[in-house]
C-alpha cells in the first residue's frame, strides 16, 4: 500500500488496513495507525518492550487490561487520585518517570489529572474507541495506554492528562 507521500507501507493484518484507512479517510497525511480503540502498544516500537506473554507475567490483570489494551478503569477507585504527597508517577509497566506531584491537580473527574507530563515522558496518538478523535497518551518507554489528555486543564498549559490510577506507580519524595 502506498501512503500519501509516495512509499510503500507493508501492512502485517486487515486490522492495519482498516487502521490506515480510518487515518487516510480522516485527511491524515501519513496513515493513523493507533485507532479505534487499539492501543499504540500494538502499533509501534518502543525502546522497552516485552512479548505479550512476558507482560501478562509481569502485570495484574487490570493493569495488563489498561496499558496493554488500552482499558479504562472506573472513576474515582484509584487509590491515586487522593494522593496528595511529594513524589513522582511512574509507568507501571516499565518504570519510566511520567509525572510530578508538582504537576496534579484534583479535576472532580475521578482519575488522577495532571497539566503537564515530565519532559519526553509520554507520546500521544488519535483514538477513535468512542466515535470521535481523543487524544490518547501513552508511555514514552513502553507504549501503555496511560489515558487521554483534554484541553480544559488550567494553567499554565490548559491541559487535563486524566490518567489511570493502575497505569502508575507512586514513589513518595
Amino acid at each position: 500500500m502506498s501512503r500519501q507521500d509516495g512509499t510503500e507501507m507493508k501492512l502485517k493484518s486487515n486490522a492495519d488496513r482498516r487502521r490506515v484507512l480510518i487515518g487516510l479517510s480522516a485527511g491524515a497525511a501519513v496513515p493513523v495507525l493507533a485507532a479505534c480503540g487499539t492501543s499504540p502498544a500494538q502499533a509501534k516500537d518502543f525502546p522497552f518492550q516485552l512479548s505479550e506473554a512476558e507482560w501478562r507475567r509481569r502485570l495484574t490483570k487490570d493493569e495488563f487490561y489498561i496499558l496493554r489494551e488500552a482499558g479504562t478503569e472506573r472513576s474515582f477507585t484509584s487509590p491515586l487520585n487522593d494522593e496528595k504527597r511529594d513524589g513522582t508517577y511512574h509507568c507501571a509497566g516499565c518504570d519510566n518517570l511520567i509525572y510530578s506531584s508538582e504537576t496534579k491537580y484534583e479535576s472532580g473527574t475521578g482519575w488522577p489529572a495532571f497539566y503537564r507530563a515530565e519532559p519526553n515522558a509520554v507520546g500521544t496518538s488519535v483514538d477513535y474507541k468512542l466515535g470521535f478523535p481523543r487524544t490518547e497518551v501513552h508511555c514514552a518507554d513502553c507504549g501503555g495506554h496511560l489515558g487521554h489528555i483534554f484541553g480544559d486543564g488550567p494553567p499554565p498549559t490548559g491541559k487535563r492528562h486524566c490518567i489511570n490510577g493502575i497505569a502508575m506507580d507512586f514513589k513518595p519524595a
